[in-house]
């Protein structure tokens, strides 16, 4: 009888007995953030949308296909091997650095509002930094998983960590895409720290880039303006202090239950494009004070639940993948509330989930699918 061959194992895919089920917990919380962004893209954006393109559907109608569209590749990744992502974080990394470039050069990049942050073909346009930002947290989980032993060594745990971020934070902040590098700099030091390096030398990397960036803000033109804007918006109130007083008027009249989901005043024409990186504030006033702390104990939940996902993660790299995801959104959201209530100086970073974007919530639902993925292989024998 001729010996049978045993069957030829699929590694991308996560088998049964080997993994249990995903975090309900934190799935049921992508749903419920991502639900309530949804409406308030709708809500906050028909009046700009009837005015620019005469539907009021415009944005609502494309953000909702591009969630349909990320739920369906968030469950699809969850069913995947995350360890098999280790194979193409270098290659994303080097076509991320590519792409930042190719915005750059005049006729390839599109420039939108003085900003050259855009590729894409007629209707199409993504931002190459959102690729940078998830090659950054796989690149560097890869990275210090492998080398975890010797992160103390300033060369492996520093130096060359370091490199590559300022590389890439450099080719962002020169699109003047300042928030972004801000919030790529931010996770990266975040991994840099976890993944065990030096805390002397950490630290003095970190004063080095805290002094480079101010110095940043103080000889750069752009970003001066907006520290400028940030001290006192109204000094040029129909200019460069527009955006955020109509900001804080939103806030300021929403009071502690709000105007009523679709009532807001702020939204018809006085904040421009409200369904943006402003959108919180539209929240504010529909939903006053109850609704914006539903939303930041949403995101609070979510982060929880994250570092939950991470510390049970049954190894390094899995652990250090949900860290850097978590930690980006922790920052981006931290980062774009404390804009709108003007506590930093404005640097037109979107708030997970809810501004409109169909590329960044398409990267953000896979991100998600990534951390599911990796809960399912916890250490915890319930997914409580």
């Amino acid at each position: 009888m001729a010996e049978q061959r045993p069957k030829k194992q699929n590694k991308w895919f996560v088998k049964k007995g080997e993994a249990g089920g995903i975090d309900i917990v934190f799935l049921i919380l992508v749903l419920c953030l991502l639900g309530f962004g949804l409406v308030m893209v709708a809500s906050s954006s028909y009046v700009a949308a009837l005015h620019k393109y005469g539907d009021s559907y415009h944005y609502i109608s494309r953000q909702l296909i591009f969630a349909v569209v990320g739920l369906v590749v968030m469950l699809l990744v969850t069913v995947f091997d995350y360890h098999q992502l280790r194979r193409f974080s270098l290659a994303l990394l080097i076509v991320s650095v590519i792409l930042l470039v190719l915005v750059l050069i005049p006729g390839i990049g599109i420039k939108v509002n003085g900003a050259r942050r855009w590729l894409g073909f007629g209707s199409f346009r993504f931002q190459p930094s959102e690729i940078a930002k998830l090659a950054i947290i796989l690149v560097f989980a890869s990275y210090m998983a492998a080398n975890y032993k010797r992160m103390k060594e300033f060369k492996v745990g520093i130096l060359l960590p370091a490199a590559v971020l300022l590389l890439v934070c450099g080719l962002v902040a020169v699109e003047t895409h300042v928030s972004g590098a801000i919030l790529i700099f931010c996770v990266g030091a975040v991994l840099i720290f976890v993944g065990g390096a030096s805390l002397k030398w950490f630290l003095g990397i970190g004063a080095t880039g805290v002094v480079a960036l101010a110095g940043f803000a103080i000889l750069t033109p752009y970003a001066k303006g907006r520290i400028t804007t940030w001290l006192n918006p109204f000094a040029d109130p129909t200019g460069d202090g527009f955006q955020t007083i109509q900001s804080l008027y939103a806030i300021g009249s929403g009071g502690l239950l709000g105007l009523g989901l679709g009532q807001s005043r702020q939204k018809y024409l006085y904040i421009p494009e409200p369904q943006n990186d402003y959108i919180f504030s539209i929240v504010c006033e529909e939903l006053g004070f109850i609704g914006a702390m539903m939303v930041i104990v949403l995101f609070v939940l979510l982060i929880w639940r994250g570092f939950v996902i991470a510390y049970h993660a049954r190894d390094k790299f899995g652990s250090l993948l949900v860290v850097g995801i978590i930690s980006r959104v922790a920052v981006q959201a931290i980062l774009n509330i404390a804009v709108v209530t003007n506590s930093i100086p404005p640097t037109g970073i979107s708030l997970p989930f809810f501004s409109y974007g169909g590329t960044a919530l398409l990267m953000l639902l896979f991100e998600m699918g990534i951390v599911l993925a990796v809960s399912r292989y916890s250490r915890l024998e319930t997914n409580e």
